[in-house]
């Protein structure tokens, strides 16, 4: 009951506007609507210091969400757009060109989210130069981790610095999410259905489709594993895991329930093949 930092990391801020942003206008109660909306205002002033490029991603996909609903807060939209504006130079910065179009010398982990922000900003902003970087940059990355005709993410024991060698292992969940998430945003923005092939693989990932056939998703328990290391998936399962499970099944829901994916059967398939288990 102590706290164990004289304050929290950019990255647990950036998360915590996004969640906030999404719980304003998603919720269906309007106190805790409320209360989200007003713990998200007294956390701008943090988000106007951002620095981190995933800080800033992680914040424009929750005032992303927020202004999709409080379209009249002229403060919120302002900074959204200032944010969107540095994510955007990030990518733009003279360190990036056509072999490496990223804002960093290093992929590492959450990936996607960075893409997936600027899609989603340039969507709301009406901005094209956003759009087209942020569909060229996730074309990018989803090459770079499609091996073997199925979804295989940077792994977090050495990352995948430029010009080295990429670590294949240990793969974590968060990253087959945050996959599923941008690459439906893609498919939102661009109606084109190869965004939705892109989602299938981020989600068959959890269900055994990945380097070594392995189940991510346990059905026994409800929960995610902690992720695939080279010798198969881990036996933890942690809060982070199930989430990312949960948040990229919810994104199926979603698609199928407009129409625009027919997932559930492929998903049945791929886990009796994988596991001989009923869905």
């Amino acid at each position: 009951r102590r706290w164990m930092e004289q304050a929290g990391s950019p990255d647990s801020h950036g998360r915590s506007i996004w969640a906030l942003g999404v719980a304003a206008a998603a919720l269906e109660e309007d106190r805790l609507r409320t209360l989200a909306a007003i713990l998200l205002r007294d956390a701008l002033p943090f988000a106007e210091q951002a620095s981190d490029v995933r800080t800033v991603a992680f914040a424009l996909l929750g005032l992303g969400a927020y202004l999709s609903r409080m379209v009249g807060e002229r403060a919120v939209r302002l900074l959204h757009a200032d944010l969107a504006d540095r994510l955007l130079q990030a990518f733009e910065s003279e360190g990036a060109d056509e072999e490496w179009p990223w804002p960093e010398e290093s992929l590492t982990y959450a990936n996607a989210r960075l893409p997936h922000a600027l899609l989603l900003s340039g969507s709301g902003l009406k901005r094209d130069d956003m759009i087209e970087v942020g569909l060229k940059s996730l074309g990018w990355l989803v090459e770079i981790q499609t091996m073997d005709g199925q979804f295989s993410p940077i792994g977090n024991q050495g990352w995948y610095r430029r010009g080295a060698e990429r670590a294949r292992f240990d793969q974590q969940p968060i990253e087959a999410d945050a996959l599923v998430s941008a690459c439906a945003c893609a498919f939102d923005v661009t109606n084109d259905r190869f965004w939705l092939e892109q989602v299938m693989l981020g989600f068959e990932w959890f269900l055994g489709r990945n380097d070594l056939g392995a189940d991510l998703y346990d059905d026994a328990t409800g929960g995610c594993r902690d992720g695939l290391h080279a010798a198969g998936a881990s036996d933890n399962e942690g809060a982070e895991s199930t989430l990312a499970w949960l948040s990229a099944l919810t994104t199926m829901h979603e698609l199928q329930a407009q129409g625009h994916l027919g997932w559930t059967r492929e998903a049945r398939r791929m886990r009796e093949e994988s596991s001989g288990a009923e869905v």
